[in-house]
């Protein structure tokens, strides 16, 4: 035997790799959410929290994540015959997804729960299962956001609301009273109008006197098409309006809504987006006459909110696993994370998920007190605009830059980088695009005055503990009371506030090594402008150490 074959010539030996980052408590490893959840108002969920991350952070969930995405969706428009079929083919693993998220009531809590805090409670439980896998996330998430909506029509709500809020997932094709549980998605961009919903097309004729319209048109991204119904936009002669549309009516049969084809996304592969047509389609008025915006609104409320939860999801599962492995790898004789210039990038990768998380439950707490309050109506809806626009953009480059402390293990899909770095824009562009947001945060503070100075009631919070956030929040100050040419600097005037809120957040409840570092580098010249360039004498190995799933 040569010994270039002997046993002594090994070339499988697998050495100086991270373990396998799976079945662990995805709640419990994520100090910043977990603390974040009792301070928010919704401590009495912990238990359900730890359930929800010890089951979706099992490898058999994480596997489905994986499988949903290798086999996406497939559309049959017709079956073998020639039938019109309009049917979407999910892979098991989607099914599975589905079903889990019922069973942890993350389409109902707010709805369901009875205890104070519940947006809180439901905002942790699905920033913890969404860091798994988002493509289940969107009819979940418009199930959840539909009820108060619903509510705006009391005979809709009171037949489609135990439906919508049963805590179990039924993919069969019945009609929904016959399965006992719902989930809802919602139908407003046409290809012609995009964001400018008014420029609507689609069409609402009355058709019985049961308050029934036959709806004829078009949708042009219609996402989750196999709901059992969906909240529409469409012209009545009283104006735009929104109307319930059951996809299989109570006898039955089919409602006529063809599906055209279905969209190929550069992220989101396990959940289909489809173009859509209503062939004299029956649905029911939802709202005033006239008032569909309005009505509709009350939904993509609570959708902008499940964007910032799911942003949130990304960079923190694309930041564990960066300090995860930067923790196991060596290089140049020393771990990675042990190497000044990596803490700095890992530090600066953590900030950024502190950040978000902290501020997504502050603005989810913001849904609970305007339950409570109506006074509390304009900053919620300020603040979400705010952290909607701001923390779904540093998505994108969160997971860019995790992938490189991998290097080209980052790369390949097995890692599942990629598959968060595709999905990361998503959150951005949904429900409104950086504009679009930017701009709706100026109309909130003119329409709404409260909100502005409710806004700096809420920095006011953290006066005086650190005078760089003094200072920037004097700034911001004068720049939202000066009107000139707001509408050209309005992305620029939202990272500001949206910075000075994350800033406050962390001075008053983070620990003190991770609100410096913030301060100093998110609010002074002195940090950079990408990701690793935090200032010296921050407490990197401290920041890093926080944010390590373990």
């Amino acid at each position: 035997m040569s010994a270039i074959t002997g046993p002594a010539f090994e070339t499988h030996t697998v050495t100086n790799q991270a373990p396998p980052l799976a079945d662990l408590d995805l709640f419990a490893t994520n100090r910043p959410l977990v603390e974040a959840l009792e301070r928010e108002g919704g401590g009495w969920a912990a238990g359900r929290a730890a359930a929800v991350g010890r089951a979706w952070g099992s490898a058999e969930a994480m596997a489905w994540g994986f499988e949903a995405n290798a086999h996406p969706p497939r559309l049959h428009t017709h079956d073998r015959f020639g039938h019109r079929a309009d049917r979407v083919e999910f892979h098991p693993a989607w099914h599975a997804l589905m079903a889990l998220s019922g069973e942890h009531e993350l389409h109902s809590l707010p709805w369901t729960a009875g205890a104070p805090g519940a947006h809180a409670a439901r905002a942790a439980l699905y920033a913890t299962a969404t860091q798994v896998e988002q493509g289940f996330a969107c009819p979940t998430t418009m199930t959840c956001a539909a009820i108060p909506a619903l509510r705006r029509e009391p005979a809709l709500a009171a037949e489609w609301e135990p439906l919508l809020l049963a805590a179990r997932y039924d993919g069969r094709e019945l009609p929904a009273a016959e399965k006992g549980t719902a989930r809802c998605g919602m139908g407003m961009t046409e290809k012609q109008g995009g964001s400018d919903v008014r420029a609507t097309t689609t069409r609402a004729v009355p058709a019985g006197a049961d308050g029934e319209h036959r709806l004829v048109g078009h949708k042009w991204f219609t996402s989750a098409p196999m709901c059992d119904a969906f909240l529409v936009l469409a012209q009545a002669d009283e104006g735009l309006g929104c109307f319930l549309l059951p996809r299989i009516l109570p006898d039955g049969s089919r409602n006529p809504v063809r599906l055209q084809r279905l969209k190929d996304k550069l992220g989101n592969r396990s959940n289909a987006s489809s173009e859509l047509e209503f062939h004299d389609a029956s649905a029911w008025p939802v709202g005033e006459p006239g008032r569909g915006v309005a009505t509709i609104l009350e939904m993509v409320g609570h959708t902008r909110l499940d964007c910032v939860i799911g942003s949130s999801a990304i960079i923190r599962w694309a930041v564990a696993q960066a300090v995860w492995h930067a923790a196991h790898r060596r290089a140049f004789g020393r771990k990675l994370a042990e190497q000044p210039l990596m803490g700095n990038v890992l530090a600066d990768l953590a900030l950024e998920s502190e950040a978000a998380t902290t501020l997504m439950m502050r603005v989810a707490r913001a849904y609970d007190d305007a339950e409570r309050d109506p006074a509390a109506v304009p900053l919620r809806r300020l603040m979400t605009a705010v952290a909607k626009f701001w923390v779904c953009k540093r998505a994108s480059a969160v997971t860019g830059e995790a992938m490189e402390v991998l290097g080209g293990n980052g790369y390949v899909e097995e890692s599942g980088l990629p598959r968060l770095h595709r999905e990361a824009p998503l959150n951005s562009i949904w429900e409104g695009a950086g504009n679009v947001v930017a701009l709706d945060v100026l109309r909130t503070l003119v329409r709404e005055p409260a909100s502005g100075p409710a806004l700096l009631d809420e920095l006011d919070l953290a006066a005086g503990a650190d005078r760089r956030l003094d200072a920037f929040v004097a700034a911001l100050r004068e720049e939202l009371l000066g009107p000139d040419e707001r509408e050209h600097r309005a992305r620029r005037l939202v990272e500001r506030m949206a910075l000075a809120l994350q800033a406050g957040l962390l001075v008053r409840h983070a620990p003190p090594a991770v609100a410096d570092a913030f301060c100093a580098a998110r609010l002074t010249p002195d940090g950079g402008l990408g990701l690793g360039t935090l200032p010296a004498g921050v407490a990197t190995a401290a920041i890093v150490a926080r944010a390590l799933p373990a």
